[in-house]
């Protein structure tokens, strides 16, 4: 990260240009004139006024990425032609890095270095990454009678509806958008109210690469209309959501009442962090826990909210964890030196505060943190926190927080440890640390879980899937395999 202080990142953010307008047809459109305020949870500050889009504006988005992939020279593009744009994409997305990183820490609360270093990283990694990839998939030709010639081609699905969360808000629509276009869809973005202007930066850096109109569109707005008018449009062919699980059963409602568009859901979790008592170096295991749960203000949906650890050496590990959250720098955004930043918004840090008030009630033991801090600021900043001694049942084990609040429980046998990890409707991700292969990879098949990172957590890069199992969602982002998700196979043979 270069080295720009906490007042020059305060002074760039006073001069930051942040537009609101949707970006429909490759221009800005202010739309129907309706608008909400984009507020920093950093200081309850707002930091512009964003066009609010409803059924008329994502139909307009709708049309044009409809026009884009029927008569314009998108998907007529060779594959190559088409990666070599997204690497362009890329490149200027590593020019506008700092500007992007800022405007993701201003109107979410990430920290600017984890902003600049992580979340930059990962989107233009991704748009990298498959424009390499676009031009080195292949079809399919299987061995036929001798008369006949069978072809099986991959073909783009159509018109791609993305929508996607405020807690990595270019990382997860980078997910969705560089493979919807590496196949050659074009796509229309509703980014989250939280966090929209992030995306709309992201979208005028495309059309000034070059990408041409109407293959990428965003509209602002809420998931209850906008969301809601996208998900019902007949003309969008593919709907792809990362979100929480209610909101994902909307959507299927939505494919089911209009035309069955194919709905791709990565929902929530309730990920179990396995430590056994011959995991190679406990401190690490311990450490990995608290940076799990405290990164990005526990705001993930793979953070480790579960920690599942043997009753021998319980209190060891949870007293790490304790010291790490009261050392914890809880600060503003926007100094290099915060590794904790605000959460979301006011209404979703109260939603927080209340599991944290049903811990209490349910009997669990509140080891650190529990309360707002910060208070000065007038952002939505909470402690670190940490409880024991929870149950199972307690909501507190049940349900995803999407905050900085660990749950402790222990087991006493390796049984009862995959019993308790599976003991959920959702299946996104696990942990588990030991030193003893077979144990590994009994475990990992044992875990109902679509990623189980072993002696480590959130390790891995674009060459292997992600996505969940159970309530946590179906179909995979990242890898060759989300590809899949945005093309159509069809069969063609030819009588010789």
């Amino acid at each position: 990260m270069p080295a720009i202080t906490h007042e020059e990142w305060q002074r760039r953010a006073k001069s930051l240009d942040l537009s609101g307008a949707h970006h429909i047809d490759g221009a800005d459109e202010a739309g129907s004139g309706a608008a909400f305020a984009a507020v920093s949870p950093r200081d309850g500050q707002v930091l512009t006024q964003v066009a609010d889009g409803g059924a008329a504006e994502v139909d307009a988005a709708v049309a044009a990425a409809r026009r884009a992939f029927d008569t314009g020279p998108w998907p007529r593009l060779a594959p190559a032609e088409r990666g070599r744009m997204l690497i362009r994409i890329a490149d200027l997305l590593q020019e506008r890095r700092e500007e992007l990183a800022l405007t993701v820490s201003l109107e979410m609360g990430k920290p600017i270095t984890d902003a600049h270093e992580i979340e930059l990283r990962a989107v233009i990694n991704t748009f990298r990454w498959y424009g390499q990839l676009a031009d080195k998939l292949t079809d399919e030709s299987p061995h036929t009678a001798p008369d006949a010639l069978a072809l099986v081609t991959r073909e783009p699905a159509g018109v791609v509806g993305a929508v996607v969360p405020w807690n990595f808000p270019l990382t997860l629509a980078g997910w969705k958008v560089a493979p919807a276009l590496a196949a050659g869809c074009t796509v229309v973005l509703k980014p989250s109210e939280n966090s929209p202007l992030s995306a709309l930066l992201l979208a005028r850096i495309a059309t000034e690469a070059g990408l041409p109109p109407g293959v990428l569109n965003v509209v602002n707005g809420d998931g209850p209309v906008t969301g809601r008018a996208l998900g019902l449009h007949p003309d969008v062919d593919v709907l792809a959501f990362t979100g929480s699980t209610a909101v994902g059963r909307h959507f299927l409602h939505y494919a089911a009442d209009s035309n069955l568009k194919r709905v791709w859901l990565e929902l929530g979790g309730k990920s179990p962090n396995i430590i056994l008592p011959d995991a190679p170096d406990l401190e690490k295991a311990a450490a990995t826990a608290a940076w799990g749960i405290f990164f990005n203000q526990g705001e993930m949906c793979t953070a480790p909210s579960r920690l599942l650890v043997h009753s021998s050496i319980a209190e060891r590990v949870t007293e790490a964890i304790v010291a790490r959250a009261r050392e914890l720098r809880v600060g503003d955004p926007l100094d290099p030196a915060t590794e904790m930043g605000a959460l979301v918004g006011e209404s979703h840090l109260e939603r927080v505060l209340d599991h944290i008030g049903t811990g209490l009630q349910e009997g669990a033991r509140l080891r650190a943190g529990g309360a707002r801090t910060r208070t000065d600021t007038g952002g939505s900043y909470l402690q670190p926190t940490v409880f024991d001694a929870v149950d199972p049942g307690m909501r507190l084990a049940r349900e995803e927080i999407f905050g900085p609040v660990l749950s402790v429980l222990t087991f006493d046998d390796l049984d009862e440890a995959v019993r308790l990890a599976n003991a959920t409707e959702y299946g996104l991700a696990a942990g588990l640390w030991t030193s003893d292969l077979s144990t590994a990879h009994q475990v990992s098949r044992a875990l109902r879980a679509g990623t189980v990172w072993v002696n480590c957590y959130e390790e891995g890069d674009l060459t292997v899937p992600f996505g969940g199992m159970k309530q946590s969602g179906n179909g995979r982002d990242k890898s060759a395999h989300a590809i899949e998700k945005y093309t159509e196979l069809k069969t063609t043979w030819i009588q010789l």
